[in-house]
């Protein structure tokens, strides 16, 4: 199999330098709007994932990401959104970043280049046959991630990625992985940009599919949202309200009471 760097290739524009606000801004946007076309054709890539990590939660097990630069970053993100939208644990879905929890704000050197570090991350949560690994890689050549899901292989742990070339040295160590090929980037070699966007698009897929096959959502609503703030507390009461046709005033009661809008609904029918 031929593995060709599309993330790195030259960009099909020139002389950026030149370009004024709105034509870098519409030519971004262009680019931007291919995103979503590419990921589509890995959906069933996508679908046969989520499979494996709907099981493997249902089942007791965890979800990890595990990635560096701006792909640890996003995985970070998603799994650190879990818990707020959908209630579970913030052991459910865990993020993991080469260089650790600094280096989600500041580059750490060489740490995307250790052939050891990975792993040593994901056992210090005991990663087990139980849990399911991703990595993600824009380029899907980071050391990091390619060897921790190696030794999740001889482990007996179930691995994928979301990559951004094709036949990488990710996908070949990946029993499920996603490719989306979104060639080369408005600014050359940047994968921040479309290649970041549609990793973000991909984990939204998986998260969200995963959370409404686990019951987190009633209709199309976050029933098990945690109430934080204001915003999401006046959420909850109208949630409420559709679901039982009461007053605000009694579905602020029922939330007041029952702290939890899955709860409020259920006790509130009786």
């Amino acid at each position: 199999m031929t593995f060709t760097k599309t993330t790195e290739q030259d960009s099909d524009y020139n002389n950026l330098e030149n370009m004024s606000i709105n034509e870098i801004v519409a030519n971004i946007n262009n680019e931007d709007k291919t995103v979503p076309l590419a990921v589509e054709k890995e959906i069933p890539q996508i679908e046969a994932i989520i499979n494996q990590v709907v099981q493997k939660l249902k089942n007791g097990g965890r979800l990890f990401y595990i990635g560096s630069g701006t792909s640890g970053r996003l995985g970070i993100l998603d799994a650190s959104e879990c818990p707020p939208t959908f209630g579970v644990s913030h052991e459910l879905v865990i993020g993991l970043i080469a260089g650790g929890d600094k280096a989600i704000r500041k580059a750490v050197e060489n740490a995307e280049d250790s052939t050891t570090q990975g792993w040593k991350d994901l056992e210090s949560f005991n990663v087990s046959s139980k849990d399911i690994v991703i990595g993600i890689a824009a380029s899907g050549t980071t050391p990091y991630v390619i060897h921790a899901l190696k030794k999740c292989n001889d482990n007996n742990i179930i691995t994928g990625c979301i990559t951004c070339n094709k036949n990488s040295p990710l996908s070949l160590v990946s029993n499920f992985p996603i490719e989306v090929i979104v060639g080369p980037e408005f600014l050359t070699g940047s994968s921040r940009m479309k290649a970041g966007t549609a990793q973000k698009l991909v984990l939204n897929l998986i998260t969200t599919t995963t959370m409404i096959q686990l019951g987190k959502v009633k209709g199309n609503k976050m029933v098990d949202m945690q109430l934080s703030n204001d915003k999401l507390v006046n959420r909850g009461v109208k949630m409420i309200m559709n679901e039982l046709k009461v007053t605000q005033e009694k579905a602020l009661d029922l939330l007041t009471k029952y702290k939890s809008v899955r709860e409020s609904i259920k006790y509130g029918r009786n």
